[in-house]
Formats: structure tokens, C-alpha cells, sequence
């Protein structure tokens, strides 16, 4: 199982740390924002590359954010958004697609899912990001 997680820094108050769950298959993006926010939040960042690994990762944590890629192995990140938000600890975190695609608006407002569009601007999601985690 491929996981990659920022451990907050000893100094951190562990008990109001809140932690960002990425799911996304490419490596290349998985690791730049797992640097970015780990430099730029005061965030835990857990980055896992398929659905299977995130439904095994909230079974120990709760994330404070989803951030998930739409098109990934096995169950796409709708479908895995529709199974994480069916965990009751889970159904009230907010869930970020970002991808080059998405499903249908229609599909992402029922779900009140937020569509970041690649590429993105970092300086966007820090400040979406910075909103979602101050509700």
C-alpha cells in the first residue's frame, strides 16, 4: 500500500489539527500537493493513489477535506465521494474534484461537490481550501 503522510510537527497542538485526504493516481500531482500544503497550511496530509487505499485510511482518521481526483483505478472519484459520505462520521466533510473532467454539474450540486479545474493555481486552492476549513 502506497501512502504518503505528513506528520504534523511534534511543536503542533494535535488535538485542533485538521487533516486534508488527496486521492489521486498520478504521482507527480499526489507529491506537489502533499509539499504544497504541508508548506502552505497548518494541515495534516495524507495522499493516497486509488479509492481502496482512502476507504482503508478513514477507518483511522478523519479528514477535514476530501481533495479527489475524478478519473482514478478501479471506483472514480464520484463514486468513491457517494462511499465515503455513506460512513456517518464522514457525511459532513467537504469534498473537492479536481480534475481535467468532471461529472455533470447537475451530478457535482446534488453532492455539493467543488470542481477545481487542472491545471489549477495553487494560490486558488490554498484560498478555497483556507475557506472550507474555517467553516
Amino acid at each position: 500500500m502506497k501512502v504518503s503522510m505528513h506528520e504534523a510537527s511534534e511543536a503542533k497542538d494535535h488535538t485542533n489539527v485538521k487533516t486534508i485526504l488527496i486521492v489521486e493516481d498520478d504521482e507527480n500531482i499526489g507529491e506537489f500537493l502533499v509539499r504544497a500544503l504541508t508548506s502552505e497550511t497548518p494541515c495534516e496530509v495524507l495522499w493516497v493513489p486509488d479509492a481502496v487505499q482512502a476507504l482503508e485510511a478513514v477507518k483511522t482518521l478523519k479528514p477535514s477535506v476530501l481533495l479527489l481526483d475524478f478519473h482514478l483505478p478501479g471506483l472514480n472519484g464520484l463514486e468513491l465521494y457517494d462511499r465515503l459520505h455513506h460512513i456517518s462520521e464522514l457525511e459532513h466533510v467537504r469534498g473537492v474534484m479536481i480534475s481535467a473532467s468532471a461529472p455533470s454539474a447537475q451530478e457535482m450540486r446534488k453532492r455539493n461537490l467543488i470542481h477545481v479545474k487542472k491545471p489549477f493555481d495553487l494560490n486558488d486552492l490554498l484560498d478555497l481550501l483556507d475557506e472550507l476549513l474555517s467553516d
